[in-house]
Parts: C-alpha cells; structure tokens; sequence
C-alpha cells in the first residue's frame, strides 16, 4: 500500500530536484529523506531513483509517480475535508497566493468576507509573485492563486484550469508634473528605470516592451516591491512600467497609458484533474465577487465585455 507520507516526499523531490532540499523543506535529514524514498521502492517493488555521480534523480517510472502522487494526495485532502465536514460548510485550510498589488485589492476583500461566512475555513494567505505562484500550484504549496495568464516565460499548461478575473492596463509610472497623453516608450530611452526582480513577470516585460521601442532601459534599481519603486520614482529618481492596480494613490506620481496598450489578465488558478474541495469552491466564488473597488470593477467590467 502507498504511503502518503512517502509520496509527499517523492512528489516533493520532483519540485525541488534534489534530496538535500527535500529534507531542509520537510525539516528531515538527507538520511531520513533517502530511507524513506528507499522503503517507497521496496513498497513499489519498482526502481524510482537512480544515482548520477553525488547525486540521484528519479527513473521514467519514479517520475511517474511523483507527478500522479500529486493528484493523489489532492485527493485524499478532498475526502479528509469532506469527512470533517460532512456535507456542512467549508473547514479546513485553503492557501491562496496571490502577487502583492492582488493582495489588498482583491484577496484581503475575498478572504475577509470569508471569514465573516465561514468560521471554520482557514485561508492562508501567501504573497508570490507569478514566477513563483505557478511552480507552487504545481507542486502543492498552494490551493488556488491569483496570477496572470500573460506571463510569456512560464505559460499555464492544460494541468490547470483558469477562472478569469479582470484585465489591467500596463501604464507608463513618471514623477509628477510631466506631460500627458498616451506614452511612446521610445521618448523615454535615455530616462533611468526601475525594474522588478530579474525573471519576474513585470522585470520581463518592461525589458520586451523597451527592446521593442529600439532602446535598453538604464536600469537604476530593482524592488520587488512596488510600493518602493513608486517611492523611487515619486522622488524623481526613476521612472517604471506597472500594472494600474499596482499605482498606490498615496504616492504622488504621474501615470501614463501606453501608445500601444498594454494589458495582464488576470486569473485565479487552480489544478486540473482532482475533485475541488468545498474550501477551494467557496474561494473562488468570493474572488469572483465584484470587487469593492470602483476602478477594480471598472476592468472587471471590461474584461467581461
């Protein structure tokens, strides 16, 4: 009989790609990790592992495995939170993540009215950004995100199902007092840039769209933060590409639309194959409420036209 236990492990060494990070995750020895991994194949009676130098990496067969394993383990938590609560409502533990301008503009709102609704539910609450929400929904480490169906560099694979949210125009972010109007990216070459994190979805695209307008952006600064690259550029030290429901309006900077228009979808996320469980069912429906906000609305509004 399979092991749940050991199945996490062996599912966890796909993510992580190595038995050393397997073991510092679940709080375990290198040791403790390959014994166990050991007694699944005895359990299996199938080789899952083979090593490669220092190293070990996971047959076809063990690969097989640890990605079925996730949906088995999704399964087992479905029939858990099930049995608890027995066709009553929702209990149980849901982690959403959700990328930081989502945050305060539409996860707090939705797991605030949950809250008030269901006592019972625990709804976890993760800030990642998409390059890191997507591996996480994937591996696991998150029930249900709050991502973009842009994000060229890590597309969403037919292993995930999409509930679209809303649609966010891109805007030029500059100090305040300059010119208005829709922004050629061009007239901004020789301006010092703030950029996000490298690899992340905003630090891509300011890159693609500024190499698009004949130019590389002079990169000054990286936040992943966005709160302190409109800190940056309110004093006059940079300017930045940003979705609008990033623009906190205690910030005195001016926003632009682009020339061309730029917009990000975005979508809550969660695995496709395994039976939701009710906690998972009751956060998507809240983060598809209207949100409270007028201007949120307003693009939920348009992407639904």
């Amino acid at each position: 009989m399979l092991n749940p236990w050991r199945l996490r492990l062996l599912s966890r060494l796909d993510t992580l790609g190595t038995v050393r990070a397997v073991a510092q995750d679940a709080n375990l020895s290198a040791s403790s990790v390959s014994q166990q991994l050991a007694v699944l194949e005895a359990e299996t009676r199938t080789q899952l592992l083979e090593r490669t130098g220092r190293r070990v990496r996971l047959t076809p067969a063990g690969l097989m495995l640890a990605r079925r394993a996730r949906a088995i383990l999704d399964h087992m938590d479905t029939v858990e939170a099930e049995l608890r609560s027995l066709g009553e409502e929702p209990v149980g533990q849901v982690r959403l993540g959700a990328f930081q301008s989502a945050i305060h503009t539409m996860a707090v709102p939705a797991v605030t009215r949950l809250a008030g609704a269901y006592p019972h539910l625990e709804v976890e609450l993760l800030e990642l950004e998409p390059h890191e929400s997507i591996p996480a929904l994937r591996g696991g480490d998150a029930d249900v995100i709050i991502t973009t169906t842009d994000f060229v560099q890590l597309p969403l694979g037919p292993d995930l199902d999409i509930v679209p949210l809303a649609t966010d125009p891109i805007v030029l972010v500059t100090p305040p007092g300059g010119p208005r109007g829709p922004a050629s990216l061009s007239a901004f070459a020789d301006e010092p840039w703030a950029l996000d994190v490298p690899q992340s979805y905003m630090a891509n695209l300011t890159l693609r769209l500024c190499r698009e307008s004949g130019f590389e952006p002079r990169v000054v600064c990286r936040f992943s933060n966005y709160l302190m690259t409109l800190q940056h550029v309110e004093a006059g030290l940079s300017i930045a590409l940003l979705p609008e429901l990033a623009v906190d309006r205690r910030y005195r900077v001016a926003t632009r639309e682009l020339a061309s228009p730029v917009t990000r979808t975005i979508a809550a996320v969660v695995r496709r194959g395994t039976p939701l469980r009710a906690g998972v069912n009751v956060v998507l429906d809240a983060l598809r409420q209207p949100p409270d906000l007028p201007a949120l609305a307003a693009w939920v509004d348009r992407s639904a036209d």
